[in-house]
């Protein structure tokens, strides 16, 4: 079938079988396939000046809605449950407006210096990837040389920019002073780096008289802050090489000239007001580059292109593109641009991404594709345009010269998936078509698709095999949530194609020739491989076959930070082989074990003094633990609650209670003590102390000691009693291990998690017939007592009003989509609470003391460490006031007169 010119370019390559636009023939073309050849990798350099710091900042890269704990079956609620769902995920790679982050842009120029016939590899180094470093690579026979600082380490340019780079651009200067003689630098080129907001300029001048490499003197030109809005991107001028474009997120264009006297830049009158011109949607911008006259623009934005001529005094602004002219093909609801790009050297084409085609476009052609593949990428946000004699140069075949010399090759991809392809085109091939053809192919210069795409391996060491591929996914996916695999993966930040003079010293030319392939990895290292035109794909790199995708150890290959220490850094390892066997359930075997090894029983040395002996004795006897009682009646931890307590924490307080004294002399020691077991002298050990109020553990709303292990002469040790220093399942596994526990199964099968269920089950029946029930605070555990029925009759015939209130709090009520409750686990979402025993009131006395001046406010027993207050008249008359006003409040607040209701605690106060 045969299709007008126009209407062929509306058939993407890739979506239609045979479509019009697709060229293929071996005989003229050649081979189009580039495979890495791995007797050629050389490393470069290796340096920690190299190794990108902050890469993935901030660690771990997680959205907000990560760090929120929402409902579950075993955490309390909070208000993150439900402001959670507000915080979407925002792409990893990609910012909430739509435009790409720092990370997706070549970190890696090349700039080629024909005087010396050497090139400079710059690249972003420093602390916060701040500066400019650079290398310089140059021929030594047949093999690479590379000129460096001390120590191997790159040259950095002093100057500091004003954040981290985030785009560098290389303009070569391709006309050199005739006047150039002597030992007198030259200038090889220009220099642009650009931060967030702000733009910095350098000159490149080398040295051609000497004999050996030198380093180039890189010399700082100017920058141009901007305050109000931040830089998308920027470009230089193929037509006068010191002048330079940058584009701002507003849509502002600024021009500068390198050679002129003042930096500040000319703003370019540009209005996006038109309805044509403006963005529905807001879309962010994507970058800026020089069309076929030194004032004339291409300008990119995510949703639609422009072409700006300011040969005049006002700006005149048209449409080139829109994502529009792509729904026809496009899958996606919402298709985008996401990278642009000029396509060749005449300044006339450009190309553009989506997030499904590749589009080749001409500015003499308006909203008119030249030719479209569909790309198959994700998200590709690099792209680069080549000519094809720059990708198959020195090749001893010159039966291809007229595709060397008339195609181009487009690199798309994206550096956080290190994933790229290569898109083949150019025009006609010669003798297809007849001759009628031919002269229309002449008058309207249509482009061709040579061959489908095809893959390429930018990194060089990577298969992919069908095998390794799946392997490499399900080592992601092992990963946990909070590392990011690319920190686990040496992957290409940036990349560069040596210039064909220069790469010709390196090796033989290849049969069809190849190009050379500099890239900076993130493990810090600066590679060089040759890559050669082939026939076929490279369909299992054996190099790389079955080797770790990812690499595991402990260390990132990356470094999160580098910022300059003044003191030495000491690195402490420690050994969680408890928790370890605590989680895995092996505790007891693991106890067992080492109490063989170190000692034949509990009591074999005791470090504690006598005199201190009885000091804990008698402060852990005054917190209710008796030295001669084996097992305390349940009714004396009841006895214990003072505060608001969850089934879990009661049943911690029976455990505590159930421990015998050599136990207890293990989990609570002094200072002192704790520093004679620390084999670590310059660890700081922080412990609470244990607080002077009668309570059972775990104790509630403890201080902290005023200070650590570490003392000085101004801070003197005290002996106060901290504790617990060991966590509570190595002692109840203690107890076991030593006298045996009831309601324990067998010592090898003994658990402390199943303990605390007994203990909570316990303590759930006994709560039955104590306490006062709330209809939610109904137990999920088939093991636990149900109150559903016969509570109300166990209220009614009470004649005597409980002494305990069990209730599961309003907050707690809360329902998931399916109208179940999301916290099930009673242990800690029922609550018990004790009800004062008689109403209490302040006594105006004429010695101004009041007892329990706060009972009467709240409808639970409340216990302080000081009941008796010393008050003044005026002080208890400002109290009565505002306990009158706290009152009313609470008689018109519905939750607090609804929960008093529900178990007649007025009727208890009256």
């Amino acid at each position: 079938m045969d299709f007008t010119e126009e209407l062929k370019s509306q058939f993407p390559i890739g979506k239609f079988l045979k479509p019009p636009l697709l060229q293929s023939s071996e005989s003229i073309l050649g081979p189009l396939f580039f495979n890495p050849n791995p007797e050629t990798l050389t490393l470069l350099s290796s340096s920690k000046t190299l190794c990108p710091h902050s890469l993935f900042s901030p660690p771990p890269r997680l959205t907000l809605s990560r760090f929120l704990s929402t409902s579950s079956s075993s955490l309390l609620p909070s208000t993150s449950t439900s402001i959670a769902s507000q915080f979407g995920d925002v792409g990893t790679h990609q910012h909430p407006d739509g435009s790409l982050s720092d990370q997706d842009y070549n970190r890696l120029r090349l700039l080629y210096c024909p005087l010396n016939n050497t090139a400079i590899a710059f690249f972003p180094t420093g602390d916060n990837n701040d500066q400019l470093g650079f290398l310089v690579i140059s021929a030594k026979g047949s093999r690479f040389d590379v000129l460096s600082d001390e120590d191997d380490a790159v040259f950095m340019v002093l100057n500091r920019l004003n954040g981290r780079i985030r785009g560098i651009l290389v303009n070569p200067v391709e006309e050199f002073d005739s006047a150039f003689q002597g030992n007198s630098l030259v200038n090889v080129g220009y220099l642009l780096a650009f931060t967030m907001y702000s733009v910095h300029w350098f000159s490149v001048k080398v040295s051609k008289a000497s004999e050996s490499t030198t380093k180039p003197v890189v010399s700082y030109l100017g920058f141009k802050l901007f305050k109000t809005c931040s830089v998308v991107g920027a470009c230089w001028s193929p037509h006068l090489p010191e002048e330079s474009v940058v584009l701002l997120q507003s849509g502002d264009l600024f021009m500068f000239d390198v050679n002129a006297r003042e930096s500040k830049g000319k703003r370019l009158r540009v209005s996006w007001t038109d309805d044509d011109l403006s963005s529905s949607q807001s879309c962010a911008w994507l970058g800026v580059e020089f069309s076929w006259h030194p004032r004339i623009l291409i300008v990119a934005r995510m949703d639609a292109v422009f072409l700006v001529d300011f040969r005049c005094d006002d700006c005149n602004v048209s449409l080139l593109a829109k994502i529009d002219m792509l729904n026809l093909y496009a899958p996606v609801e919402k298709e985008l641009f996401h990278a642009f790009s000029k396509a060749d050297s005449d300044g006339f084409h450009f190309v553009l991404a989506s997030d499904s085609l590749l589009v080749v476009c001409d500015v003499r052609r308006p909203l008119m594709p030249v030719l479209q593949w569909a790309h198959g990428l994700d998200k590709p946000s690099y792209i680069v345009s080549f000519r094809l004699s720059e990708l198959r140069s020195n090749s001893r075949d010159n039966r291809f010269e007229w595709a060397n010399e008339s195609g181009f090759g487009i690199m798309l991809g994206s550096f956080s998936n290190c994933e790229f392809s290569l898109f083949c085109y150019g025009p006609s091939l010669p003798g297809q078509g007849g001759p009628f053809a031919s002269e229309i192919s002449k008058i309207f210069k249509s482009l061709y698709a040579w061959e489908l795409p095809s893959g390429l391996l930018l990194s060089g060491c990577d298969c992919q095999c069908g095998s390794c591929l799946v392997r490499e996914e399900f080592s992601k996916d092992a990963l946990p949530v909070w590392i990011d695999w690319h920190q686990k993966k040496d992957i290409v930040l940036g990349f560069g194609i040596l210039d064909s003079n220069l790469s010709a010293f390196f090796r033989e030319a290849d049969e069809f020739g190849g190009f050379t392939l500099i890239r900076l990895m993130s493990s810090g290292k600066l590679e060089a491989q040759r890559y050669c035109a082939s026939w076929d794909p490279i369909k299992k790199f054996e190099p790389a076959h079955g080797a770790l995708m990812l690499h595991f150890e402990n260390n990132l290959l990356c470094c999160m930070g580098g910022m300059d220490y003044r003191f030495r850094k000491t690195y402490k390892y420690l050994k969680f082989d408890y928790l370890s066997a605590h989680l895995g359930g092996n505790l007891t075997e693991l106890l067992d074990s080492k109490m063989k090894n170190s000692f034949d029983g509990l009591q074999q040395k005791c470090s504690l003094s006598i005199e201190f002996h009885e000091i804990l004795c008698e402060k852990l006897n005054a917190c209710g633990f008796s030295q001669f009682r084996t097992s305390p009646d349940i009714s004396i931890v009841f006895g214990d609650i003072s505060l608001p307590s969850s089934v879990c924490e009661v049943a911690l307080k029976r455990i505590w209670a159930c421990l015998p004294m050599e136990l207890l002399q293990l989990a609570f020691s002094r200072y002192a003590e704790i520093l004679e077991v620390c084999s670590d002298e310059k660890a700081s050990l922080e412990f609470s102390v244990v607080p002077d109020l009668p309570q059972l553990p775990p104790f509630f709303l403890r201080k902290h000691f005023c200070r650590s292990s570490k003392w000085s002469q101004k801070f003197q040790r005290s002996d106060a009693i901290v504790g617990p220093v060991l966590p509570l399942p190595i002692l109840v596994t203690l107890h076991e291990l030593h006298n045996g526990c009831p309601y324990s199964q067998e010592v090898g099968k003994f658990s402390s998690e199943e303990e605390l269920n007994i203990r909570c089950d316990e303590v759930m029946q006994v709560a039955s017939e104590m306490a006062a029930s709330d209809s939610a605070a109904k137990s999920h555990n088939d093991h636990a007592v149900s109150l559903a029925d016969d509570r109300d009759d166990l209220w009614v015939d009470s004649q005597k009003s409980k002494p305990f209130i069990w209730y599961n709090p309003t907050a707690f009520e809360c329902t998931t989509r399916d109208d179940n409750r999301a916290f099930k686990d009673t242990v800690f979402s029922n609550f018990i609470s004790k009800v004062p025993e008689r109403p209490s009131s302040p006594k105006d006395k004429a010695d101004g003391i009041a007892l329990n001046l706060f009972d009467d406010l709240c409808p639970i027993a409340l216990k302080y460490d000081d009941c008796t207050t010393n008050i003044t008249p005026p002080e208890l008359k400002t109290f009565n006031v505002l306990k009158r006003q706290f009152s009313r409040w609470q008689d018109g607040f519905s939750p607090y007169r609804d929960f008093c209701t529900r178990f007649n605690l007025k009727k208890q106060r009256k």
